[in-house]
């Protein structure tokens, strides 16, 4: 989702916020996987574990990214891959949190006789630049023996994607749930073509802050850490009502949400504590390789978990 840290964006976001120094600014963007910071906020968990949070919503992973760095926001939630870029950019950002793995809900889709990558070849394909969007992109052509040089590229945002394959400005889109359901929902002839499931733990999200922050405000970041956890038990415990909340939060039908969160793969304390030991230093080095394959002259150095996790706060929680 990352694009670019500037300046600009940092100014036009100086205003973002009139909280007091005690709440904690968390940016984010419509999406499923975020779903439990709404519940958190609607539940009262952030307020029961002694945090102030202020959720605050964004159409671009830059803008977030420059708020992050210029100190008009705490904590952002944010894919995997921006966090590598934003390291790469010099951007002081670490995840301290794993909140989701995408399967099915990140996808490429095209119209009717387009039923591989292979048969994109030439075609106009909309997906976000720097955005987990682009990180599938890709990967599938990388795998299928192909590269962005076998397709037209036409950068717009994941909210958009859909609209312009639908429009027939593109032959192919890659985005998230809910625009994938949203699409295939508005067109016939319409089809999934590749997901993320095709490599699981490519497309992931953290929620990340800036070391220093986190550093100095250790009682928040494990209160946040806390209150993820509550809303993952509530929405495991009330699916509908949960569910609910999450679809309202992104603007969803429920006749598209209910598919489409089921692509979505959400981690409590105890599952990330396993996960954030495991596979996910490997992921990790193998996301940043496919940026660098394609990106070289951006992504010149391949981050260990160390560079870009920051996990004691959570190791701490998933002990108690």
């Amino acid at each position: 989702m990352l694009k670019q840290t500037t300046l600009a964006a940092a100014l036009v976001l100086g205003g973002l916020s009139t909280a007091t120094a005690e709440t904690v600014k968390m940016g984010l963007q419509p999406w499923l996987g975020y779903g439990p910071l709404w519940v958190a906020q609607e539940k009262g968990y952030f307020d029961a574990h002694g945090v102030d949070v202020a959720l605050s919503n964004f159409n671009w992973d830059q803008d977030m990214t420059a708020a992050l760095a210029s100190g008009n926001l705490d904590v952002i939630a944010t894919a995997t891959n921006s966090v590598i870029a934003a390291f790469n950019q010099g951007v002081d950002e670490k995840g301290f949190l794993v909140m989701d793995l995408s399967f099915e809900a990140d996808a490429i889709i095209a119209g009717a006789g387009v039923d591989s990558i292979p048969a994109m070849k030439g075609m106009k394909v909309a997906f976000e630049t720097g955005a987990t969007s682009d990180l599938l992109m890709n990967y599938a052509l990388k795998v299928n023996g192909m590269s962005m040089a076998d397709i037209e590229h036409v950068p717009m945002g994941a909210s958009e994607a859909g609209l312009a394959l639908l429009s027939g400005r593109v032959g192919a889109a890659v985005t998230y749930e809910p625009y994938i359901s949203a699409a295939l929902n508005k067109g016939e002839g319409y089809q999934v073509v590749y997901t993320a499931a095709e490599k699981p733990g490519l497309i992931s999200d953290v929620l990340s802050a800036r070391s220093d922050w986190i550093a100095e405000n250790p009682e928040a970041v494990e209160g946040i850490i806390r209150a993820w956890n509550d809303a993952i038990t509530f929405i495991r415990e009330n699916p509908e009502e949960g569910g609910a909340m999450i679809a309202k939060a992104v603007g969803s039908p429920m006749e598209e949400f209910t598919p489409a969160f089921a692509g979505v793969r959400l981690y409590d304390v105890a599952e990330n504590a396993a996960f954030v030991a495991g596979d996910f230093q490997d992921t990790i080095r193998e996301i940043a390789e496919i940026m660098q394959a394609t990106n070289p002259a951006e992504i010149t150095k391949i981050p260990t978990g160390d560079d870009i996790l920051a996990l004691g706060p959570l190791l701490k929680v998933a002990a108690e």
